[in-house]
């Protein structure tokens, strides 16, 4: 029954060998992974993945094999009571034409909207669809799924369709970025040399030709003479937005994120989800368990760091300027006050945005993402690579 799984993996370019493969049966029949699926996926994890590289292919392939077998719960951001599942279930969705929509009403503030819900989550009995109050599907609620509202709590839906919520109450999977995506990625690695500062240092095991052809000039025998190779000694703070709109620029942050890899040998990275706040990741897939306080990175990286922080800057207004406005969790500061911080503890510093150019003037929070960072953010195409290598350099 596990032979898709086997093939899946050598579809997604992950080398496993039959041994390999028979040690993962015999930790199976030891009872090593604790009849769960969470237990099968370490296990597996464990024995067949040999370069942390090919992490990403393993989860896709896992999940192309045996997706659907385990539901996740959903967030308990609210601590509310839990919703029954036939409150979301898709039964039908509303179509509103432009003119519908721009009579819908939001509440106003992110507060409201909050205690709103809670108010609404302790009176509902039952399910409802096709409203504008309750927790429901398919109407304009400001809470629910398949709807629209202008302002909203996204709960139980797959996706976004709208990208109007404040909030999303749903736990959501997010995949890392793939350092080994090679298309594309030529013209980008072109660029980045241009932020290049040779060095030498390490053990001498590289060959000097000219200096053993003077030594040996000089000695009159053969001196071979060595040296340590030289290396690109820039460093880089790569911050990865995640998820959400981001989705729609997988490709072309696969690339730079592949590109980067290859080319700056001294690079740390960081995912975040929207804007910038008190924690920060390295693992998608333990992105509530084991996040890095935002404080620790800012303390641990110096100044000497390049920092180049890589999103759409779309999201709503609440989430940079709000306490609390945050998308899937409460936040005490506000992102602005996060984002500040880190434009001042590294003074190289930019954001590229995979957004067009010509439209961040249509999305407000691009704007106030720009008035933190004057002049500093710039369109993820190789021109704008081009210039981000040129303001760090």
């Amino acid at each position: 029954m596990f032979l898709p799984f086997l093939d899946n993996l050598r579809r997604h370019g992950v080398p496993v060998s039959l041994r390999e493969w028979l040690d993962l049966m015999e930790g199976m029949g030891a009872g090593l992974d604790g009849m769960t699926v969470e237990g099968f996926h370490g296990l597996a994890r464990l024995v067949l993945v040999k370069d942390e590289r090919h992490i990403d292919r393993f989860d896709r392939a896992f999940s192309d094999t045996f997706s659907g077998l385990e539901q996740v719960d959903v967030g308990d951001l609210l601590d509310p009571r839990a919703l029954p599942e036939g409150w979301l279930e898709k039964l039908a969705e509303k179509l509103l034409s432009d003119d519908d929509k721009t009579q819908v009403q939001g509440l106003g503030s992110l507060q409201a909207l909050m205690d709103t819900l809670r108010k609404r989550l302790a009176e509902q009995q039952g399910r409802h669809q096709g409203g504008n109050k309750w927790v429901g599907t398919a109407g304009t609620s400001p809470f629910g799924a398949y709807g629209y509202n202008p302002e909203g709590v996204r709960i139980g839906q797959d996706g976004s369709r709208h990208r109007r919520a404040v909030k999303v109450w749903d736990k959501r999977e997010f995949r890392d970025f793939d350092d080994t995506a090679e298309l594309g990625t030529r013209n980008i690695k072109v660029a980045l040399k241009r932020l290049r500062q040779w060095a030498r240092h390490g053990a001498a095991d590289e060959l000097d030709l000219p200096g053993t052809i003077r030594a040996t000039a000089d000695h009159g025998y053969i001196d071979v003479q060595t040296r340590p190779e030289r290396r690109n000694a820039v460093k880089v703070l790569l911050f990865l937005d995640v998820g959400g709109s981001m989705d729609d620029h997988i490709r072309v942050v696969d690339e730079l994120f592949s590109a980067a890899r290859a080319e700056f040998k001294h690079m740390q990275h960081f995912y975040f989800h929207n804007c910038l706040y008190e924690g920060v990741w390295t693992d998608n897939r333990r992105r509530w368990d084991a996040q890095t306080p935002t404080w620790d990175v800012l303390h641990r990286y110096g100044r000497d760091y390049k920092c180049i922080v890589v999103g759409d800057a779309s999201m709503s207004p609440y989430e940079i300027a709000v306490p609390g406005g945050a998308n899937e969790h409460w936040n005490p500061e506000s992102g602005q006050v996060w984002l500040q911080r880190l434009a001042g503890a590294w003074p190289d510093h930019v954001w590229l945005n995979p957004v067009p150019e010509s439209h961040w003037g249509y999305t407000q929070s691009i704007g106030m993402v720009q008035q933190v960072f004057p002049d500093r953010m710039l369109p993820l195409t190789l021109d704008g690579l081009t210039r981000a290598m040129r303001v760090l350099g």
